[in-house]
């Protein structure tokens, strides 16, 4: 494989992590500390991760535990929780804030689903736009013949390809989690 379409591959494979973060932070019915992962806190006048101020556990399948570093900021991490969009009931218990996670309707798992596959359909976006500027790199080089040109666009197309297959097996996969009982 030429090193045009190894970069190609790598730079698609950014797509890929960037695609299993988003679908990270979809409620599964199952609890999981990257579920809050992009809930933002307002912390010393500035938005914060929930991450980056307070550990977050999971002692239960349908229960996260998050112990802030600092007690003092159990009432904004607490708020919010509360105001995102993930519907889950947060409970204040002095130190610790316990996150149940309630039992998802047919209706939520389908929109689950729907968001999934949105994830999944910008990363395929994202891929064709990293194939289309590495096509550009080989058109614009003056210097390579054409045989080595159609090779190169040939092992970029089967690296997209490839990478296409692997972003609908991972969403195929996230989608059977979300509506498993």
């Amino acid at each position: 494989m030429q090193e045009l379409a190894k970069d190609c591959k790598s730079a698609m494979e950014k797509c890929i992590e960037t695609l299993e973060d988003g679908l990270g932070t979809l409620r599964t019915g199952k609890a999981s500390p990257a579920l809050l992962s992009h809930i933002q806190v307002e912390y010393y006048g500035s938005m914060t991760p929930i991450i980056q101020i307070s550990q977050i556990s999971c002692p239960e399948p349908r229960q996260l535990i998050v112990k802030p570093y600092d007690k003092n900021d159990l009432k904004p991490i607490l708020a919010a929780i509360s105001i995102s969009d993930l519907g889950l009931s947060a409970v204040n218990e002095g130190t610790l804030i316990r996150v149940t996670i309630p039992p998802l309707t047919e209706d939520r798992r389908k929109e689950i689903v729907k968001q999934a596959h949105k994830y999944g359909e910008e990363a395929k976006i994202a891929i064709r736009n990293v194939r289309r500027d590495y096509m550009s790199l080989v058109k614009e080089d003056k210097d390579m013949s054409e045989d080595l040109a159609h090779e190169i666009e040939d092992d970029i197309q089967k690296v997209t390809d490839e990478i296409g297959s692997r972003i609908d097996k991972i969403v195929d996969e996230k989608e059977k989690e979300i509506l498993t009982l």
